[in-house]
């Protein structure tokens, strides 16, 4: 099962911040299970929101030069509140440097006014390639694919 943990990307500027959004629905899978008398979204699918926003903001500045673009440190994260069913967060995410295969950032998430998830984070990117040349098409291809989501995300 892939995640999509954001809906919409409601505003950017390049190399500097991205806000994006995410509404939880009672129909996603893993609410079954976390926890059955209590939905809510886990802490680690709440983080992994930011680091989704992030990996957008590095896609859209360096013009979807990498495929792959991975968590390498989470750092301060702090969880406040949950996310139930009907509720929205809003992601917001500053870089703190973006370079060539690495970059950080801080950010947070805001549902109903309240904060409730932040953290400070690191990223590495790269492509397949890099390690195996005969890779190169599976990176054009996991590109393509990125370029289409960020055409609906938009």
């Amino acid at each position: 099962m892939r995640f999509i943990l954001i809906d919409r990307i409601i505003s950017i500027e390049t190399g500097r911040e991205i806000k994006a959004i995410k509404s939880l629905s009672l129909a996603e899978e893993y609410l079954a299970d976390h926890f059955p008398t209590f939905p809510v979204l886990p802490g680690v699918l709440l983080l992994e929101g930011l680091i989704e926003s992030a990996s957008w903001l590095v896609r859209q500045s360096e013009n979807f030069a990498h495929s792959m673009i991975l968590l390498e440190q989470a750092r301060n994260v702090k969880y406040r509140s949950f996310l139930a069913p009907g509720a929205q967060i809003e992601y917001t995410v500053e870089a703190k440097t973006i370079e060539e295969n690495v970059s950080s950032f801080s950010g947070f998430g805001l549902s109903q006014g309240e904060r409730i998830v932040e953290a400070r984070f690191g990223l590495k990117h790269f492509n397949l390639a890099d390690e195996n040349p005969a890779m190169a098409v599976v990176d054009a291809q996991i590109i393509e694919n990125m370029k289409k989501i960020w055409k609906l995300l938009r």
